[in-house]
């Protein structure tokens, strides 16, 4: 888990050292290209039985959601403070819980939905409406919380029968065409300077998402939910040193806040019979 918050932190580093103009649609584009073509030199000696599902259709609704969450998201890193995006993303196990009570018909408990408000009510510290208007990037931070929400939903259902390779690996299969239909307007051909950076992001993004769902196969959600915080102080750090970013009080309370509901009511339900949808 340690391993993930670093390499996702590192993953948005990359995103705004990439030199020259490359629109975040493209930016999106190679992270996919590159991720698929790792994952599948990857497995290329084991053969595609991996590939084996009779989820397409899931992950396909899965793939449109996480074009949707991706788009928005690296869209936004360019406008928006590291240690901010780390504080909204933590948004993302609170929306998925609250869709699961309306399509998954889990019970609406007292205690998940003050906890849910609790999380929300952070957002709106980090947002803050009421002192100065809201600027796009943490609007669109949100919209991609939404979106990767569904996606969890998703992937509940697809792990009861396909493996955390066989799900991440279909992900880039289908976020691959789509994002790059989406970056075809603002198509630029990258420099061999620009390459080195994308793939370097996407070996980060790839590798962080193998290593989060390893996390969970080798401990308890209990040891390692809590160390999903290092994101925030990492992107503190980084946004620091790199680009002289200073996040506020605000940010550090409203992540605090969110943090610790969506880590709460993921252990909660961890504990239940139903399977917690906070973690992919």
């Amino acid at each position: 888990m340690i391993a993930f918050t670093l390499l996702v932190s590192g993953m948005l580093v990359c995103i705004r050292m990439i030199p020259g103009n490359l629109h975040p649609f493209q930016l999106a584009f190679f992270r996919n290209l590159f991720g698929l073509l790792l994952l599948m030199g990857w497995q290329s000696r084991k053969g595609l039985e991996f590939l084996k599902t009779p989820y397409l259709k899931l992950h396909l609704i899965r793939g449109v959601f996480n074009v949707l969450a991706m788009l928005a998201y690296f869209y936004a890193v360019f406008i928006t403070p590291i240690a901010s995006i780390a504080a909204l993303t933590f948004t993302s196990p609170l929306f998925a819980s609250l869709l699961a009570i309306f399509f998954l018909k889990e019970p609406p408990r007292f205690e998940r939905l003050f906890t849910i408000a609790v999380g929300v009510t952070g957002a709106f510290v980090i947002l803050r409406p009421s002192s100065e208007s809201i600027h796009l990037g943490p609007l669109l931070i949100l919209l991609s919380a939404m979106s990767w929400a569904v996606v969890l939903l998703v992937i509940k259902k697809l792990s009861k029968n396909d493996s955390s390779l066989t799900i991440a690996t279909y992900m880039v299969i289908f976020t691959t065409p789509f994002t790059f239909l989406a970056a075809l307007p603002v198509w630029q051909w990258p420099d061999l300077s620009q390459l080195i950076w994308l793939l370097l992001m996407s070996t980060f993004g790839t590798v962080g998402q193998i290593s989060l769902a390893q996390s969970f196969k080798l401990a308890e959600a209990s040891a390692v939910l809590p160390l999903d915080f290092l994101q925030l102080v990492w992107g503190a750090l980084m946004g620091f040193l790199l680009f002289g970013e200073v996040p506020d009080r605000w940010v550090w309370i409203g992540g605090s806040t969110i943090f610790l509901s969506a880590t709460y009511l993921a252990l909660k339900e961890s504990r239940s019979p139903e399977t917690s949808v906070a973690s992919p």
